[in-house]
């Protein structure tokens, strides 16, 4: 039951992570995504096999210490922004933003029912869950190598040249498996501090008094 939850969790929020991807684009003035049917909840309209499905379950059952996934990204065309300049950073930083603020949400929630004494463990357990998944994904998609969301970021702020995104949009998969595979213990470490903090200042108390991975 722990793991379809989790997988549910993580599907869900992979697809609001795209979605405000698509609507942070739209609002900028690039249409792609509302011509093709991406800015829509239903999941089936954004999910990856792999990314969605089989990489976060393979990830769970082998207790790596870690959960991450993804959606079909969300096409859009920088060249219809307003904003040229800081357009696809703005674009980029919506998902990972929308990952924060389902975790703030879930946060508020679960103290608010702390608070009141309310202890249904299923739904506290629900909550624990959707924060410890979305913060994982808002410091997973913030690192600054493609084709993850912090790389447009950093694409937008520092002075890259053409040819070097050029590069590092070809050889970024490789380069975040690479990354992956030799600093998965800084990763986890960076995400365990931000948790922490988050858990911290939001809740007040551990999740993995409610949770287990």
């Amino acid at each position: 039951m722990d793991i379809i939850l989790q997988i549910v969790i993580l599907i869900f929020s992979v697809v609001i992570h795209e979605v405000s991807h698509g609507y942070a684009a739209y609002f900028l003035g690039d249409p792609t995504a509302k011509y093709a049917g991406r800015l829509s909840f239903n999941p089936l309209k954004h999910l990856d096999p792999w990314g969605s499905v089989i990489i976060p379950l393979l990830l769970i059952v082998s207790n790596a210490g870690i959960i991450f996934g993804w959606a079909k990204p969300v096409p859009y065309n920088p060249y219809n922004l307003r904003n040229q300049k800081y357009g696809s950073a703005i674009v980029g930083a919506a998902g990972p933003l929308s990952n924060l603020a389902l975790a703030l949400i879930a946060g508020v929630l679960m103290r608010t029912f702390l608070v009141l004494g309310i202890q249904d463990g299923f739904f506290l357990q629900i909550l624990a869950t959707v924060i410890l998944i979305n913060i994982l994904l808002f410091v997973f998609n913030l690192l600054p190598i493609p084709p993850l969301d912090g790389s447009k970021v950093l694409f937008a702020v520092l002075p890259v040249s053409e040819h070097t995104k050029m590069v590092l949009d070809q050889y970024g998969f490789v380069i975040l498996l690479a990354f992956i595979f030799l600093f998965s213990t800084v990763l986890q470490a960076i995400i365990f501090f931000v948790l922490q903090y988050f858990t911290q200042f939001v809740i007040g108390i551990s999740l993995m008094d409610f949770v287990n991975f």
